[in-house]
């Protein structure tokens, strides 16, 4: 398994919306694997592919205390959406910065699993709001686009200027 660079906002790489899964093969869960390892080591509860430069449709989540609940999600599509649920989000390639947004409270969802298998599912909770983000990376969607511009510029100009700072030559005497 390989920890995979995760994209930072405002890279234009995360605006690009993923294509199906074509097949579900070995090369896939190699990369399912190295997603999983690097959600975990971020530290996080969900990761899309277009979040680590690849574009096809598939995320990663785990919203369990312990890690112990695992759960992929190739070609996903929600089936149905009820509730409201307005919960304070992060997301890996947004670092640091967290923000109230409005999701469905519950979703049925379709999806393959990792042997390819087709799986229908309701969530609630947690894991509805982190699947949720997740497939909006997969449009080519992040959290901040819920917020208003003034916040997204803010942040923007924030996470620039930090990536500045850390490429910086420091001399070191």
């Amino acid at each position: 398994m390989a920890k995979l660079r995760i994209l930072e906002f405002p890279d234009p790489r995360l605006r690009t919306r993923a294509v199906p899964v074509k097949a579900v093969d070995d090369r896939l869960r190699r990369l399912i694997d190295d997603m999983f390892e690097t959600m975990y080591a971020a530290p996080g509860i969900g990761l899309a592919a277009t979040q680590v430069d690849v574009h096809q449709r598939l995320l990663v989540a785990d919203v369990s205390p312990d890690k112990t609940g695992p759960l992929v999600l190739i070609n996903p599509e929600i089936l149905q959406k009820d509730g409201v649920a307005v919960t304070e989000e992060g997301c890996l390639s947004v670092p640091g910065y967290f923000d109230e947004v409005e999701r469905a409270g519950h979703i049925r969802v379709r999806y393959l699993d990792r042997d390819g298998q087709t799986v229908e599912q309701d969530m609630d909770g947690l894991l509805a709001v982190c699947v949720q983000h997740e497939m909006d990376h997969l449009e080519g969607r992040l959290f901040v686009d819920y917020l208003s511009e003034a916040k997204r510029q803010r942040i923007r100009k924030r996470l620039v200027k930090d990536r500045r700072t850390v490429s910086s030559p420091v001399a070191v005497l």
